[in-house]
């Protein structure tokens, strides 16, 4: 059963181009409720922490660095089917095959920069949400 929370993050690039506003207000007009958010700056030891599972890869290093160069927005969102809901309003990781609309449609300029970061699973929303906040951060 899928459930009803996922995790995501503006990333650096969105942060830096003003887009926090207009994102969070996809968010909302996509039917999400903000549990938890937070405006914090990833240092590179935490950002390869949280992309451990991507530390074999060729591109992890850049990911690291990319992630820890800027601050981002963390936040838990809240909907039926939260994680596959989130996956389609964001698009694909490659900006130029997202879906028209979509937030990395309109705020991504790279596969690398691509705006923002949504969870792949019920478990790893849960994860990743619990990496960010604490229990009494979410509400």
């Amino acid at each position: 059963m899928a459930g009803n929370r996922t995790f995501t993050m503006i990333k650096p690039d969105a942060v830096r181009n003003g887009h926090i506003g207009a994102i969070l207000a996809q968010m909302n007009a996509g039917g999400f409720r903000i549990v938890a958010m937070k405006y914090t700056k990833l240092s590179a030891e935490k950002a390869g922490e949280f992309y451990a599972v991507h530390k074999e890869r060729p591109f992890y290093g850049e990911l690291v660095e990319f992630m820890s160069s800027g601050p981002i927005v963390a936040a838990i969102l809240e909907k039926d089917n939260a994680v596959a809901d989130f996956r389609t309003l964001i698009g694909a990781t490659n900006p130029a095959e997202a879906a028209e609309g979509t937030i990395r449609a309109k705020y991504a300029t790279s596969i690398g920069e691509n705006a923002v970061h949504g969870a792949d699973s019920d478990e790893n929303a849960m994860i990743e949400g619990n990496f960010h906040f604490a229990g009494t951060e979410m509400f």
